[in-house]
């Protein structure tokens, strides 16, 4: 990095990682409402709503009578118990609440993952498009992105190929999205089960993001513990459950690895918000209004899939599960920031543009999160025909 002046010796290698271009592109929207201009927000992955009633209940009383002060490290024992307890009833697998980690949201639920289970220098396979927080943690951390091309054609999602060519360049462990973010397609068809396998075969970690999960619209997702009781899962509070601000998720670890993470979340955490683990207690009351809210993400899901092919954005996946539509958009650009930010100015929609996702291929794609209120989408569905009509 370069020298930076009134610091005593340049900041070190591993500090070298890239923004999250969608943070920005959040702020730029943000600042131009805050000047009075009519945004449609389509860039940050959140839902529009704010966390179930019954979680906001808990928390106000607990406001009040409560002292709020640290919990254990691996969570409240309550929340340990009626998370395993939803692993049970969503997916029918047996997990004991002792491996159960609650965390500081999925984020610090990588940055323990990561750390209690790969040497430094050690390579983890990223599927490429994918979550870029991902690749940034693992350098900040001096691990070793290993990125794998996955393709349209594939449905975005990796092989167990994919997972023999990690192996065969000394990689130590695979992670998986499914769904993805931003392409929102599955492993379907038994791509998990074999994912799984191949990484059994391979003696590679699997981490499983599930931070999506509850948000499929064709066939129901499948956790990763359906296929290895060896399988690290990380999964939030955030997406499904509406609940992005309050930073509060989970991991499910094999038994050997509880006590070296909890070593971990002692000295890195000391113990996650104890307002917002109170909270997600009463976010598990609430699942028919969950239920609401994903119904509508299927309304503005099915209308997008209509109108954004319309207006000429024709090459785009039908989209299992989360809240994301990748589209292709090379036909009007090989610049997809610049396009980004021509349509923020121009027709007042925000997106992100694939460069976040995909430094190599991202030029030609941008994201579209459907996860607003549905009149805002419809009307950010016609901007965007308007804006692409030709002139």
């Amino acid at each position: 990095m370069p020298d930076l002046p009134g610091l005593p010796r340049p900041l070190p290698e591993s500090r070298a990682i890239d923004p999250f271009i969608v943070m920005d592109v959040m702020g730029e929207a943000n600042a131009r409402e805050a000047a009075g201009e009519d945004i449609i927000h389509m860039e940050v992955g959140q839902p529009a709503t704010p966390a179930r009633r019954a979680a906001r209940e808990r928390a106000r009383t607990a406001l009040e009578r409560e002292r709020l002060g640290y919990t254990e490290a691996l969570g409240m024992p309550a929340l340990r118990e009626r998370i395993a307890l939803y692993m049970r009833e969503r997916y029918g697998v047996a997990v004991g609440p002792e491996r159960v980690v609650v965390t500081a949201g999925s984020s610090a639920g990588f940055v323990l993952a990561f750390l209690a289970v790969f040497e430094p220098g050690a390579g983890l396979g990223l599927p490429s498009p994918g979550y870029p927080c991902y690749r940034q943690i693992v350098k900040a951390l001096g691990l070793s992105p290993r990125l794998i091309e996955t393709s349209a054609e594939g449905r975005w999602m990796p092989t167990a190929a994919d997972v023999d060519r990690l192996a065969a360049a000394n990689a130590a462990g695979l992670l998986l999205a499914s769904p993805n973010n931003p392409t929102g397609t599955m492993a379907l068809g038994g791509r998990l089960g074999e994912l799984a396998a191949a990484c059994r075969r391979q003696g590679l970690w699997l981490i499983s993001d599930e931070i999506y999960h509850g948000l499929e619209y064709d066939a129901p997702a499948d956790t990763a513990l359906n296929h290895s009781d060896a399988a690290i899962v990380v999964n939030s509070f955030s997406k499904y459950f509406s609940m992005t601000g309050w930073r509060i998720g989970w991991l499910v670890v094999p038994e050997a690895l509880v006590r070296p993470i909890e070593r971990l979340a002692q000295n890195l955490y000391i113990s996650p918000p104890a307002i917002s683990q109170v909270a997600a207690l009463g976010a598990f009351d609430g699942l028919e209004e969950l239920e609401a809210i994903k119904a509508g993400y299927a309304r503005n899901r099915t209308m997008l899939l209509e109108e954004l092919p319309r207006a000429g954005l024709d090459a785009i996946l039908p989209a299992d599960g989360a809240f994301y539509l990748y589209a292709d958009v090379s036909r009007f650009t090989d610049d997809s920031e610049a396009f980004a930010k021509t349509m923020l100015r121009e027709s007042g929609v925000a997106v992100t543009p694939g460069i976040d996702f995909d430094s190599a291929r991202g030029r030609r794609y941008v994201r579209f999160c459907y996860s607003g209120a549905e009149d805002a989408m419809r009307e950010a569905a016609r901007r965007i025909g308007a804006w692409l009509k030709p002139k």
